[in-house]
């Protein structure tokens, strides 16, 4: 009986319903099951009764939830003092990929940074495929990738989604459309920039295939200025991840609808490597800030426009 399995515990509890604990811990839910499964086998009781649509906890989960909650609070102040005591230093390498990651790694270190002002970070951006081969090759402990990812290489949660727009001159025709959203059937027969991600290409091509029609991909590209530039000029279409926080007054962004897209950011390190004190101390950091962040109490500002597309919205 961990402290992980508690928490875990502690949520399902909480929630009374796998698939929104599920959400809450960015996990899937058969994963899950097992652990509450392997925690009642481990105790020798029933901690749940299974609805189904709703959990009811038992005496014995009411009992155990009490003691975790205790253990849990007792955990973190522990660990609270001893950084008080020891300090937390030393220098973090992280890659990341363009789009929103950024943003989000800026949150987090901000935050941490005001916990530990001894730790440096050394952060390097590229494409996808770029970042998780500087991942594997051990070039940086952490990562903040846009999925999919091997699950069997890395390891890692959510942290983060937007939904794909379109960028294009102000001066094209669709730009003068009313609405902030264009339907991807608009985009058949435009040349289009897509980045570089081996995947992405092909995820493009299956996504105009849905509509019954084929994409003019006239190039590909790998960081978010080229795609500014490029739709400045009136080169082409890029498609590309929404990235609100910074723009230019001679490109226009509509969302992609009929059928929309999102991305999903995905903290992740390697399986097999062996995680620094620093490593781990941010991860926890990350996965505090996230929580926060559900229950409305981070300590960062959040953009008043973020958008976040719907939850039932297919990933790219």
């Amino acid at each position: 009986m961990d402290l992980r399995s508690l928490h875990y515990f502690t949520v399902v509890a909480e929630e009374l319903n796998i698939t929104r604990a599920a959400e809450r811990l960015n996990m899937s839910q058969p994963p899950l099951s097992n652990q509450i499964k392997n925690l009642e086998d481990e105790l020798g009781v029933q901690l749940f009764i299974r609805g189904k649509r709703h959990l009811k906890m038992t005496e014995a989960g009411a009992l155990l939830y009490r003691r975790a909650m205790q253990l849990l609070e007792l955990s973190e102040q522990t660990r609270q003092e001893i950084r008080s005591i020891e300090g937390l230093s030393g220098d973090l390498n992280v890659s990341l990929v363009e789009g929103r990651a950024p943003y989000l790694l800026a949150r987090w270190i901000a935050g941490f940074r005001s916990e530990f002002p001894q730790v440096g970070f050394h952060l390097w951006n590229g494409s996808g495929d770029e970042v998780i081969e500087r991942t594997h090759r051990g070039l940086s402990e952490l990562a903040v990738v846009a999925a999919p990812y091997n699950p069997e290489l890395l390891d890692g949660f959510s942290v983060g989604r937007e939904p794909w727009v379109a960028l294009m001159s102000k001066d094209h025709p669709l730009a003068a459309e009313e609405g902030e959203t264009i339907p991807l059937e608009k985009l058949v027969g435009e040349p289009l920039f897509v980045p570089n991600r081996r995947s992405r290409a092909e995820a493009v091509r299956a996504w105009f295939a849905e509509i019954g029609r084929e994409p003019c991909i006239a190039g590909d590209l790998s960081n978010y200025i080229d795609a500014v530039a490029l739709a400045e000029q009136n080169a082409g279409i890029c498609i590309y991840p929404l990235t609100t926080y910074n723009g230019s007054d001679l490109v226009v962004k509509k969302v992609i609808t009929e059928s929309a897209r999102q991305i999903e950011y995905v903290l992740v390190w390697p399986r097999s490597a062996h995680l620094s004190e620093l490593a781990k101390e941010f991860i926890n950091f990350v996965q505090d800030c996230l929580e926060a962040e559900r229950r409305g109490t981070q300590p960062y500002r959040v953009p008043e426009k973020e958008f976040l597309p719907p939850e039932d919205t297919q990933y790219l």
